[in-house]
């Protein structure tokens, strides 16, 4: 079970982030005793930990095939794509996807929309030509830049874009698409998962486990079959070849077989849940509380623009109080809300303030809780 003192607390952090109760309990028991048919409910214990059993075995293979289907079933991931389990987080797949996908004498293309397509960027310059062909910098990433257009990409190996910022609290409303036979790259690490997504519009995608699918350690890869047939330049290494890991689905070396496993205990747990649809449901009603109660602040205000603004994670600055007073109010209301059991509240240092990421698991009645804490803070300033 989990322990009281964890309860306690909502737990509002970036990532790793928060996973459903029924999952904590169910990987724990995995931990004493896998079950067979990938640790499926009422199933007979296979003898061994998810800890010490082999990655070759049958019950760890019902594992990570049981999790690639649901990635299909769930997630909407369509057949024409192939799933994989890496290492390494999105961090890794910044620079394994220039490796992979770039094309000679065609540039990289991405857009710009904080921090995390800032290092993509950064890893792409580092292998190749490497153009911007969009961004919202000039506004302090507060906004989702334009769809470019098609010309300024037209003659480039793919076109990368990060669906949701972390950081500054921006999503793309949808997944769009890119003309012209350009592959779509998309980096959906913090809301895989969160709602209904035309994933099917990406040639690839790249999400790291730790914000809606699971633990640190395990990033979701797909990409479309055609693309594995292309063969990467010679210098690429082996193992961080694409081809490498679909020939030997997931298990060219070993894999973190834990993570593995809780991920597909966390889609089997959106599965029970009514789907993308029914937590979609919920996820807009929470963010939705969220941002209603920042607009009505005179104090606190919403960094994201309305169009613009993420579902996942709701980041927000004292800036309607004087700005002399700004700094030590911010952090009298950080101190007040730790106290008051909101844990992971402190905003990025590139946007200040405040920050609340409510991932699927993150209960309702946490923002609940959190829209009555900071009316009552606004009520005895």
């Amino acid at each position: 079970m989990v322990s009281a003192d964890r309860v306690k607390l909502w737990n509002f952090s970036a990532g790793p982030a928060i996973l459903p109760l029924e999952v904590f309990e169910r990987a724990a028991d995995a931990v004493h005793e896998l079950r067979a048919e990938g640790h499926a409910r009422g199933a007979k214990g296979v003898g061994m930990s998810i800890l010490e059993i082999s990655h070759r075995s049958k019950p760890y293979e019902a594992v990570t095939f049981g999790a690639e289907k649901l990635c299909h079933e769930v997630l909407g991931i369509p057949e024409t794509h192939q799933v994989l389990f890496l290492q390494g987080g999105a961090s890794l797949q910044f620079a394994m996807l220039a490796m992979n996908l770039r094309e000679a004498g065609k540039p990289a293309a991405y857009v710009d929309t904080g921090v995390w397509s800032q290092k993509a960027i950064a890893e792409s310059q580092g292998l190749g030509e490497t153009i911007t062909v969009g961004s919202s910098a000039a506004t302090n990433y507060d906004r989702i830049p334009a769809f470019p257009e098609a010309a300024s990409y037209a003659h480039a190996s793919y076109l990368h874009i990060t669906t949701n910022n972390t950081i500054f609290g921006t999503e793309y409303a949808e997944i769009p698409r890119a003309e012209g036979g350009v592959p779509l790259v998309i980096d959906f690490s913090s809301h895989a998962g969160s709602r209904p997504m035309a994933l099917e519009h990406a040639a690839f995608g790249y999400a790291g486990a730790q914000k809606n699918l699971g633990p640190s350690g395990v990033t979701l890869v797909y990409i479309r079959k055609d693309l594995l047939a292309k063969k990467p330049a010679a210098h690429v290494p082996v193992i961080l070849r694409y081809a490498t890991h679909a020939k030997e689905p997931s298990l060219y070396n070993t894999p973190n077989t834990f993570g593995v496993l809780v991920l597909k205990l966390v889609l089997e747990w959106m599965r029970d849940a009514g789907g993308l649809p029914a937590i979609a449901a919920v996820n807009e009603r929470k963010a939705g509380k969220l941002y209603a109660a920042l607009d009505g602040s005179q104090v606190f205000r919403a960094h994201a623009q309305p169009g613009s603004r993420s579902r996942m994670n709701v980041t927000w600055t004292a800036n309607g109080a004087p700005e002399g007073e700004r700094e030590a109010l911010s952090e009298r209301f950080l101190k007040q809300a730790q106290a008051a059991g909101f844990d992971g509240l402190k905003g990025h240092r590139l946007v200040g303030g405040f920050r609340a990421s409510i991932y699927n698991a993150f209960p309702e009645a946490g923002v609940d809780a959190l829209c009555e804490f900071m009316a009552e803070f606004e009520r005895r300033l």
